[in-house]
């Protein structure tokens, strides 16, 4: 059993909107591939769960379920900039399936696009998804940042700025930042809190560089935590203290 490292002081803050960012691999089973039914019914069903507080929610999809952009490029098979564009359309492939699953739900939610595909999703403009999130509509954003050479965890970290969201909430399948890997090394332990620097400093792999830079300037606090918990969105939303909050507390 690990301990939790921490210099927190007193309860979390509950959040007005938030964003979301899921990695492909939610959507399948573990080493699977593709878009699990039992996969997307937890998380739409998490993230119904989530909006009863109410609380305003954007969600950035990963595509890796769908197709390794990097992977193919990084083999030699095919030019980066279009591996990664193909990379994007796997996040809009993830984020329909996540829009028609909450709208049988029935939750009312959009599905907005970096690179224009009209007849699927909407185009993303800043002010039409701040819009839609005001009227309590979960916002779902696919594509990534529209340009190539940039992780989706960069697009979570842009899109939470863009769109005033009070936390940029990174679900994973480990509960939190550790010290070292707990698989590997028994005596890791898990931070509850964090700072942009030392995140960055001690390569703790928490988001991309990039991301966490941009969220590091423009002080946009992390939540690292495991998802797959049930309840854990509503949970991190209401303020307990589950996962590692990454801000620019020292």
């Amino acid at each position: 059993m690990t301990q939790s490292k921490s210099n927190q002081k007193g309860p979390r803050p509950t959040f007005r909107r938030v964003l979301l960012k899921l990695s492909g691999e939610a959507f399948c089973k573990p080493g699977g591939f593709g878009i699990d039914a039992d996969e997307l019914a937890l998380i739409a069903e998490e993230v119904r769960s989530a909006t009863e507080v109410g609380v305003q929610i954007a969600i950035v999809c990963g595509g890796g379920n769908i197709i390794r952009g990097a992977e193919l490029a990084k083999a030699g098979h095919i030019e980066q900039a279009t591996a990664d564009y193909m990379g994007m359309l796997g996040t809009v492939i993830n984020a329909l399936a996540l829009r028609e699953k909450l709208s049988s739900l029935g939750v009312d939610s959009r599905a907005m696009s970096a690179i224009d595909i009209r007849s699927v999703a909407e185009p993303f403009i800043r002010m039409r998804a701040i819009r839609h999130l005001e009227k309590g509509r979960v916002v779902i954003l696919g594509a990534g940042t529209g340009n190539p050479f940039f992780t989706t965890d960069t697009s979570a970290a842009l899109r939470a700025r863009e769109l005033e969201c009070d936390v940029l909430m990174k679900a994973t399948k480990v509960d939190g930042v550790y010290t070292a890997d707990p698989k590997k090394d028994p005596t890791a332990t898990r931070y509850e809190h964090l700072g942009f620097t030392e995140a960055i400093n001690k390569r703790l792999g928490v988001m991309d560089t990039t991301a966490l830079a941009m969220c590091q300037e423009h002080k946009v606090p992390v939540l690292v935590f495991d998802f797959k918990t049930k309840g854990n969105i509503r949970r991190v939303i209401a303020g307990e203290n589950i996962g590692t909050l990454v801000d620019n507390r020292s």
